[in-house]
């Protein structure tokens, strides 16, 4: 079994402890802090992995105090040489993995075209998905399109997968006359109503208890659908994911509560939530739901956790909490410079590797992808979505000054317009 995900001082203290023990001294305060800071060797020796395929899978009907393990050992399926292992392999069609590789790659290729966009004045933020991709990519595609998911901002890979138009996603990360937002949301907020994606709040953890209440609701009315959300590992330092596993918990909410552990929250690295004490998904056992620990960046284990907790929803056994052990490889945002605070070379060293490169890996080993069709996809996908942004530019951007109307600023706010929304709205147009 997997040691605990525990990294405290442990036997062999970093430098940057060192140097915290001298100013506050060996009794003081306790600050987290990093292996690794600029100028360092990147150092994940904290972290102890299980092999592929050792960590049992019980049945999802099991009572949830006898999911403890799962809580602290690592659910892996790709071993080293690509191949599914291990109880918790699922049997997935070749044809729906390229599915999910192609969305992963097309993910990517977005976000790195988008960032390039950014750089050249054509929107005021962005943030990309880089690395990350499984996560969201393996879960959404595990789960039915009747489910209702409330992402955090780095899970675009949902709404790829459920067909929204790259147009319509670069259109409002742009707020140009296209965005379906009207210029009412930071970039990268992205909802789709119709394709049952809750709206992005920029404020941390709001839709951990959103995800409960619908998950709730939906209980209430007897129906199947369930619900998932997503936060960061930082976020579960807010009162909100308190309160939504505290519901989850006592209602048994059929929700799947998401925390993507990607090392770091902004410049804060993952200890500052409490990652160095405890594993993530070890907090689900004060409130009595089951939580698993996840390989975030193999599809097959993140697509297998996902299935195994929404059968457990749809069977009105209650909620699961869901930490997925990534890694974030680009910068927090495009007001983050990295480079300030870790490595460089930091993803580069990170031991669970890329998550489409370990699908791509896993598909050549069955015979079903080769390096030729990869790199075929890829230029389709750069094709693709260059042609997706130019359309959207000619839509506006920040770099030409042509956005939302101003007067959809009266729209959307009532059901039915006060009368003072309408002369006010009158009064704006006749001086137009």
């Amino acid at each position: 079994m997997v040691q605990h995900h525990y990294t405290g001082d442990g036997d062999k203290p970093t430098k940057q402890a060192e140097i915290v023990r001298m100013k506050f001294g060996q009794k003081g305060l306790h600050v987290p802090t990093p292996a690794a800071r600029p100028g360092d060797t990147p150092d994940f020796s904290r972290l102890k992995f299980a092999d592929a395929g050792e960590v049992k899978r019980p049945d999802p009907s099991v009572e949830a105090r006898k999911t403890f393990d799962l809580a602290f050992d690592l659910i892996r399926v790709l071993d080293d040489d690509g191949k599914a292992v291990g109880e918790w392999a699922p049997k997935i069609d070749p044809e729906i993995l390229r599915k999910g590789l192609a969305h992963m790659m097309k993910v990517r290729t977005y976000d790195a075209r988008m960032l390039r966009m950014h750089r050249q004045g054509k929107m005021s933020f962005y943030m990309t998905s880089t690395g990350e991709e499984a996560v969201a990519v393996a879960a959404g595609m595990a789960l039915r399109d009747e489910d209702m998911l409330f992402p955090s901002y780095r899970q675009q890979g949902l709404h790829v997968l459920r067909g929204a138009d790259l147009v319509d996603m670069a259109s409002h990360c742009m707020s140009n006359a296209r965005d379906n937002l009207m210029g009412r949301q930071l970039p990268v907020h992205y909802t789709r109503a119709d394709l049952n994606l809750f709206s992005i709040s920029g404020n941390l953890c709001t839709q951990f208890p959103q995800a409960v209440g619908w998950g709730m609701a939906s209980a209430y009315k007897g129906e199947s659908a369930i619900a998932a959300s997503w936060i960061g590992e930082g976020s579960s330092a807010e009162g909100d994911f308190h309160t939504a596993c505290t519901m989850a918990g006592v209602y048994h909410a059929p929700v799947i509560l998401n925390v993507v552990n990607n090392q770091w929250a902004i410049s804060s690295y993952q200890g500052i939530a409490g990652g160095d004490e405890t594993t993530f998904a070890s907090k689900a056992i004060g409130y009595g739901i089951p939580g698993l620990r996840v390989d975030g960046n193999d599809f097959l284990a993140v697509w297998a956790a996902t299935e195994w907790a929404a059968e457990r929803a749809r069977k009105g056994l209650g909620a699961t909490l869901m930490e997925l052990v990534t890694y974030r490889a680009g910068a927090h945002s495009t007001s983050d410079d990295p480079a300030r605070y870790r490595p460089k070379d930091e993803g580069e060293a990170w031991p669970l590797g890329d998550p489409i490169d370990r699908l791509k890996t896993h598909l050549i080993a069955l015979g079903e992808w080769s390096q030729e069709q990869h790199e075929q996809l890829e230029a389709q996908h750069i094709d693709e979505v260059q042609k997706a942004l130019k359309e959207a530019e000619s839509y506006g951007s920040l770099a030409d000054h042509k956005s939302v109307p101003a007067e959809t600023m009266f729209d959307d706010i009532f059901k039915e317009m006060p009368k003072n929304l309408i002369r006010q709205r009158e009064e704006f147009l006749s001086h137009r």
